[in-house]
C-alpha cells in the first residue's frame, strides 16, 4: 500500500508539472524567438541607415559600410545580405564577399521589403540544408525605397539559446517530483504504519484474543476515527461473547441439578407404576413442579439474556403509571399470602428506560418482597425525587428479615439466594440490575429506613429491606 500511495502522489504531481511546465516551455521559445527577431529588425533598420547614402548613389559599398556589415555579422552569428532596388547584393557580412553582385530578387521576403513591407519569420533554406530566422526591413530615403536589408539567423541558435532555460525548468520539474515522493513516502509511512497496527490487532482479535485494541490518539482524524471504532466494536464483541459464555455456563450450571432430579424421579415412577401407583403418581407430580421450575430458570436466563443487550433503544416511561397498574396485578397475589401492598408515587414520573425495563423490574422486585414477607406485614412501593435533579427513584420496601452489608452487595449475582432460603431461581435480582444497566439506571439495596413505621424483631433489630432503583429522568417536551 505504501508503494501505491507513493506512485499515486509521484503521478499527480508529474501530472501537474507536465501541465505547468509545458505551456511555459513553449512560451519561452516564442518570447525567445519573438526577442530576436525584434533585436533583429532593430539591427537591420542601423544597418540600412548607415548604407542609405551607398545605395542612393549607386555605387560600391564603401569599405567603412562592408567592414560595418562584417563585423556586426561576426559579433552576432547573422548573416547580412544588402540590396539594391534591383535586388543585386552590394554588401554581405561573407568573409569572402562571394554574393556581392548577386541577384536576392527571388526571394520573397527581399521582394516585400523591396515593395516597402517588413517582413519576418522562419523558413527552410535549400542551400543551407537548414531553418532560418530572417528579418527584412527596407531602406528609405523620403518615400523612395533605396534598398533593402536582411538578416538571417539559423533557427536552431535559438533553440540552444531555449535549451538552457528549458533544461533550468524541467531540473526544477524532476527536483519537485523527488521531492513529492520524498514527501509521500514519509507521509504513506505515517498512515500504513497506524493501518499495519490495525492490521495486527484485527487479525489478534479474529484469532479470538479478545483483549486487542489499538491506539485511537495517533494518526490523521479518519486513522484515529476508524481506530475507535475498531476499539468499540472489540468491545462489542467482547462483551457479547462473555454474555454467550456466561449464559452457557449458567445455563447448564443451574439446569443440570434439577434435570438430574427430574430423570430420577420419572426412572424411580417408572419403576413403581406396577407396584405402588400411587408413589408413582406423587413422583410424577413432583416431576411435574421440577419442570415448572425448569420453565422459571429458562424463562429467568432468557430475560437475562435480553437485558444484557445495549443494542435496544431507550424510551419515555411515565414510572407512576407503570407502579399502578403492576400493583393492580399483584395485590390479588399478596392478598392470598396474608401481605398488604401500598404505593405512594408522583402524579406523574417520566423516566427513560429499555421498554418494558420498568415492568419487570417491578415485578421481580415485588416477587422476591413476597417470598421473605412474613404475613399480616407491608410491602410499600414508592415512586419519589430524590435530593439530586433529573433523577427518579423507584422504591420496593419490605418488612422481611433484611440482608447483611455484604449479602446486599452479592445479592445481585445470579443464582445467588439468601441464607436458608431454597425457594426461586436466584436471578430476580441480577435481572433487576441487568434492565437497570440497560435502561441507563442504578439498582442498590439498603436497610430499610428506621423511622418509617418500623417494628423491631425479635433481637430488638430493625427488620425489612428497601429495593431501591434510581432512573434518569426523561427531558421535557
Amino acid at each position: 500500500m505504501r508503494w501505491r500511495l507513493i506512485s499515486a502522489f509521484m503521478v499527480i504531481t508529474l501530472l501537474v508539472v507536465l501541465v505547468q511546465d509545458i505551456p511555459l516551455g513553449n512560451y519561452l521559445v516564442r518570447v525567445e524567438r519573438d526577442r530576436l527577431t525584434t533585436s533583429l529588425e532593430r539591427d537591420a533598420f542601423l544597418l540600412g541607415g548607415r548604407a542609405r547614402q551607398l545605395l542612393e548613389a549607386g555605387t560600391g559599398a564603401p569599405a567603412g559600410v562592408a567592414d560595418a556589415v562584417r563585423n556586426y555579422g561576426q559579433a552576432s552569428g547573422a548573416r547580412v545580405v544588402i540590396v539594391n532596388p534591383a535586388g543585386t547584393a552590394v554588401a554581405t557580412s561573407d568573409d569572402d564577399q562571394s554574393a556581392t553582385g548577386s541577384s536576392y530578387v527571388s526571394r520573397p521576403e527581399i521582394a516585400a521589403a523591396l515593395g516597402g513591407q517588413i517582413t519576418s519569420g522562419q523558413r527552410h533554406s535549400d542551400t543551407l540544408g537548414f531553418d532560418l530566422v530572417y528579418v527584412t526591413v527596407p531602406v528609405l530615403s523620403g518615400e523612395k525605397i533605396t534598398g533593402a536589408v536582411r538578416l538571417t539567423y539559423p533557427a536552431s541558435e535559438v533553440t540552444d539559446r531555449v535549451s538552457g532555460q528549458l533544461t533550468v525548468l524541467w531540473t526544477v520539474a524532476a527536483t519537485t517530483v523527488l521531492l513529492a515522493g520524498l514527501l509521500a513516502y514519509l507521509m504513506a509511512g505515517a498512515v500504513t504504519r497506524r493501518i499495519n497496527r490495525l492490521q495486527k490487532a484485527t487479525e489478534r482479535l479474529a484469532e479470538g484474543d479478545l483483549s486487542a485494541r489499538t491506539e485511537e490518539d495517533e494518526g490523521a482524524p479518519e486513522l484515529r476515527a476508524l481506530a475507535g471504532s475498531f476499539n468499540r466494536m472489540a468491545d462489542r464483541l467482547e462483551h457479547l461473547l462473555q454474555q454467550q459464555k456466561g449464559f452457557a455456563s449458567d445455563a447448564s450450571h443451574q439446569l443440570r441439578t434439577p434435570l438430574t432430579g427430574l430423570r430420577l424421579r420419572l426412572e424411580n415412577a417408572v419403576d413403581s407404576l406396577g407396584s405402588d401407583p400411587d408413589n408413582a403418581r406423587g413422583m410424577v407430580a413432583g416431576s411435574l413442579e421440577e419442570t415448572y421450575r425448569l420453565q422459571r430458570i429458562i424463562d429467568g436466563l432468557l430475560l437475562l439474556s435480553r437485558a444484557d443487550s445495549r443494542d435496544v433503544a431507550r424510551a419515555n416511561v411515565d414510572l407512576s403509571a407503570v407502579a399502578w397498574n403492576r400493583l393492580e396485578q399483584w395485590e390479588a397475589l399478596a392478598e392470598e399470602t396474608g401481605v398488604r401492598i401500598s404505593l405512594d408515587a408522583l402524579p406523574e414520573a417520566n423516566v427513560t428506560a429499555m421498554p418494558g425495563a420498568a415492568e419487570q423490574i417491578i415485578d421481580n422486585l415485588i416477587d422476591n418482597a413476597l417470598a421473605v414477607a412474613p404475613p399480616g406485614s407491608l410491602i410499600r412501593l414508592v415512586v419519589s425525587h430524590p435530593e439530586s435533579d433529573g433523577m427518579v427513584e423507584l422504591h420496593v420496601i419490605d418488612e422481611g428479615p433484611g440482608l447483611s452489608a455484604e449479602d446486599s452487595q452479592r445479592a445481585f449475582n445470579r443464582f445467588w439466594r439468601g441464607p436458608g432460603s431454597s425457594e426461586g431461581t436466584g436471578l430476580g435480582l441480577a435481572i433487576v440490575q441487568q434492565l437497570a444497566e440497560a435502561s441507563g439506571a442504578v439498582a442498590s439495596l439498603a436497610p430499610r429506613d428506621p423511622g418509617a413505621n418500623t417494628a423491631p424483631n425479635e433481637s430488638g433489630g430493625i427488620t425489612g429491606l428497601d429495593a431501591c432503583v434510581t432512573f434518569r429522568a426523561a427531558a421535557g417536551p
